[in-house]
């Protein structure tokens, strides 16, 4: 007891002899903390575009297989591989030979049928003078029957006769006729031969870019039987993309106001981007992505764009006045969705949640918990609490 005791006055007369300065810091508590160093931004009160980005890919607004239509030896190909070449340019060439003499065929066979024509009309005019004359023969021997001055057997002779000349007027028209069926159908032959012939020049159906040279000459061709070259129109292009489902409202009524313009960059590509219109719009949801598909008609004059590349595809739907804006970098997220930082007149943080919106290039939209002018953090947030105090810094 008497140890505990001396203890205690021990105790009380160190806490006495602690000086004033030393009393004065532990009534004050501890320091406060220092003020963090943040950069910060001011939102903005902007016009800000309303955007879809997606990948679209380029394709041909038209694309040919060039086939012969003819077979035949090809004997010269009149462009290089990759050549750009316009409709009705000449491609390839077929041996000519067989088809002009075919032509010549068709054309004696014309001559001769004409030379039979010719027979048979003058063996008809004769048949006719004959017809005419033994009908004018068996009249009279008819009448002379009647007065019997000729015997009835001769009469019934020459009405015979007549019949006969009538019958063969009949065939030779008839022959005639047939030879003139002959030469319709060999005309026919001769313009499908001058037709086969046109076809030996296989020309370029449209304007375009030329691929790999299938078949080179030298070789044997069928009709229609396999790929010469294929064309393909890439002035102007088009560029396939899809875009969500929710977005297609919009997407209907600006397109029917008169067009909607989009825009194209190739990746690593530094040129400005390329300026198109969507032209086409699906005519149903794809059930299993929830997106439609739309395409975009470029003029491509300078033909960057290429068959079956990928490029970023930016559609404006709308640009909005005084939209909050503010750098992306300001954005931060949670389990509970965005908030950024703002630093209120007390020069401490507030946690601020908000609804963004738009994006284009290093700004955001804010569409909801902002207002313009309020300062946020863009830079120094993941030391930050609410409530601390920050000092911005350039």
């Amino acid at each position: 007891m008497k140890l505990w005791k001396y203890a205690t006055v021990a105790a009380l007369l160190s806490i006495g002899g602690c000086s004033k300065t030393e009393s004065t810091a532990i009534a004050a508590g501890p320091p406060s903390a220092p003020a963090v160093s943040v950069k910060l931004a001011t939102a903005a009160l902007r016009t800000m575009p309303v955007e879809i980005k997606t990948i679209g890919k380029v394709e041909a607004i038209a694309s040919v297989q060039v086939r012969a239509v003819i077979g035949g030896t090809i004997v010269k190909a009149n462009f290089n591989e990759g050549d750009t070449v316009k409709k009705g340019d000449i491609l390839f060439e077929i041996d000519p030979r067989t088809y002009q003499e075919a032509i010549k065929q068709w054309q004696a066979n014309i001559a001769r049928d004409q030379a039979l024509q010719a027979q048979s009309e003058a063996q008809l005019a004769s048949a006719q003078a004959q017809e005419a004359f033994y009908g004018m023969q068996a009249t009279r021997y008819e009448k002379l029957a009647a007065e019997g001055i000729v015997s009835r057997e001769q009469a019934d002779q020459a009405g015979v006769e007549a019949r006969a000349r009538r019958t063969n007027v009949r065939a030779v028209q008839a022959a005639g006729e047939s030879i003139k069926a002959t030469i319709r159908a060999d005309e026919a032959a001769l313009d499908n031969a001058k037709l086969n012939l046109s076809y030996l020049s296989i020309k370029a159906p449209i304007t375009g870019r030329t691929g790999d040279m299938r078949i080179k000459p030298g070789n044997l061709v069928k009709a229609n039987d396999s790929d010469l070259v294929t064309i393909h129109q890439v002035q102007p292009a088009y560029v396939t993309f899809t875009v969500p489902e929710g977005r297609l409202i919009t997407l209907r009524q600006r397109i029917a106001k008169g067009g909607l313009p989009v825009s194209a960059s190739i990746p690593g590509d530094t040129l400005a981007d390329s300026r198109g219109t969507i032209t086409f719009l699906d005519n149903s949801v794809d059930a299993a992505t929830g997106t439609i598909r739309l395409k975009a008609t470029f003029p491509n004059a300078e033909t960057r764009l290429w068959p079956g590349q990928f490029v970023h595809v930016r559609v404006l739907l709308e640009e909005r006045a005084n939209a909050v804006v503010v750098p992306a970098s300001a954005i931060q997220n949670s389990q509970t969705g965005n908030y950024v930082y703002v630093m209120t007149a007390a020069q401490t943080v507030e946690l601020r949640p908000v609804t963004v919106g738009a994006r284009v290039e290093r700004d955001i939209a804010i569409d909801k918990g902002l207002q313009g002018g309020e300062q946020v953090v863009i830079e120094g947030q993941l030391r930050l609490a609410p409530g601390m105090k920050v000092k911005a810094v350039s």
